[in-house]
């Protein structure tokens, strides 16, 4: 029996955060490299394979014009659970909760695949040019407004939001300031706005997908006049705004939050964030100075982040709630249930939006409250059911060879080492000892009632995906 190392564990740890966790026989890949090098290939990964388009399209049509409100989701969890680079998906779930964009209002599924889409291509990279590719994407532009903000006659949403809950947080602008970036956001828009009016016109390309939508600058529309935003005077643009705003200590202080709320542990709600200081300031200010250091990049805050004491602690190991996102795609990379596109990923993202996640459509600008948050009553009858059903499926390719793994080097024939190396394989690698005594008790009672190998192994499988541990990143 393979027993996880003290390297093994903190890699994965690693996975959990920065991907959607791994099963013992990637987990020993990975070790071989050691932890800096599973974090180098994290940052830079070489030769992605994942599930591929046409693929995809063959079996779901719908997933090629992204009709209706679930496909979006559908199509991104195919993406999650068949990625060899989980860091860009787990980066694009990051900034999808951030800057949150939703189907209600946009009824285009299309341009809402498109935003995540701009988020996996530019989601580690410079945070300047971040926020500019997020102000020119349609699904924005129409989420706040901005096609309604002209030249004379200012719509405030965006800029607003732009300020609040993209980048600088409550506390650190005026109202004027937020009416300044409006107006320099006049005449960014999207080019066939005529479809917006005519919804007819727009959906006339049935059943191949809607007509998509692409930004447009119109000059024309633009008011060109002189603005003072954060103490900065000139004919400020959109550009010019946010290059002001990435100079921002306020800003880097934000997104350094956010990432320790995502990777490290759970803060509070973001409105709370005025009020309440971080838990634990100097990860904060460590994240912030690389954030300068680097002219805003992201992936070298990544690299701070995992090479760090703080993300390293085994303080942090199974401190932050997994999404329902996170936990159905870790569970469906381990069950190994998508080896082909099926019609089941429809009900798997269906699951997920029971546990309180509808990917693509968050339930307000502000995105999900995470951390404690998902658990209440009803979702996590929803975790606790589709963890343990899904793991303990022996039809699932993945759970039957974890199976096999387990009873063909003899690791079932013993309560504690099967604990331990069904624990192992699916990536857990420590639990409390709490949660270890109640796993060889349930295995214990289980042999006395005589079931075969497969049953026994396919039992505690079950058992570890209902842990407080496995539930946790």
């Amino acid at each position: 029996m393979v027993t996880a190392t003290k390297d093994m564990q903190l890699i994965s740890h690693l996975m959990r955060r920065a991907g959607f966790g791994v099963g013992l026989p990637e987990l020993e890949s990975l070790a071989q490299n050691g932890y800096n090098e599973t974090v180098n290939r994290l940052l830079k990964p070489t030769n992605v394979q994942e599930m591929t388009d046409d693929l995809i399209r063959r079996y779901h049509h719908e997933q090629s014009g992204m009709m209706g409100q679930n496909n979006p989701g559908a199509y991104w969890l195919y993406k999650m659970i068949t990625t060899t680079d989980p860091l860009t998906e787990k980066m694009a779930l990051f900034w999808h909760g951030i800057f949150a964009t939703g189907y209600p209002k946009i009824t285009q599924g299309k341009v809402l695949n498109d935003q995540i889409r701009m988020f996996r291509r530019y989601g580690t990279g410079n945070f300047r040019t971040l926020l500019l590719e997020l102000s020119k994407d349609p699904a924005m532009i129409v989420w706040l407004d901005n096609h309604d903000n002209h030249d004379g006659a200012i719509n405030e949403n965006f800029g607003r939001e732009l300020l609040e809950l993209f980048s600088m947080g409550v506390g650190n602008y005026s109202e004027q300031d937020i009416k300044e970036t409006a107006r320099a956001f006049t005449g960014w828009t999207i080019g066939n706005t005529e479809y917006m009016a005519l919804r007819a016109e727009r959906d006339s390309i049935w059943p191949y997908g809607r007509i998509a939508w692409h930004f447009e600058f119109k000059e024309d529309d633009h008011d060109s006049g002189e603005k003072e935003f954060l103490g900065n005077t000139g004919r400020l643009n959109g550009d010019e705004i946010i290059d002001i705003i990435c100079q921002q200590e306020s800003t880097a202080r934000f997104i350094s939050r956010h990432m320790y709320h995502f990777f490290v542990a759970d803060e509070p709600p973001v409105p709370q964030w005025p009020y309440t200081p971080p838990r634990d300031p100097k990860a904060i200010d460590t994240l912030t100075q690389a954030y300068f250091d680097n002219d805003y990049d992201i992936r070298a805050m990544l690299d701070i982040l995992f090479n760090s004491e703080f993300f390293k602690s085994e303080d942090s190991w199974h401190e932050r709630v997994k999404s329902p996102a996170e936990l159905v795609a870790g569970i469906l990379r381990l069950t190994g249930e998508f080896d082909r596109p099926r019609r089941e990923i429809l009900d798997r993202s269906t699951q997920a939006i029971y546990m309180g996640q509808h990917l693509i459509n968050p339930p307000s600008v502000e995105g999900w409250h995470q951390g404690t948050e998902w658990i209440d009553t009803g979702t996590l009858v929803e975790r606790l059911n589709f963890a343990s059903q899904q793991m303990s499926n022996v039809e699932n390719p993945g759970v039957a060879e974890i199976i096999g793994r387990v009873i063909g080097d003899g690791s079932h024939q013993a309560d504690d080492s099967l604990v331990q190396r069904c624990l192992d394989e699916m990536g857990v690698t420590s639990v409390s000892e709490g949660t270890r005594s109640i796993l060889e008790n349930f295995a214990a009672q289980n042999r006395d009632l005589e079931n075969d190998a497969t049953q026994i192994v396919a039992q505690m499988l079950q058992m570890v995906a209902a842990t407080h541990e496995f539930q946790r990143a």
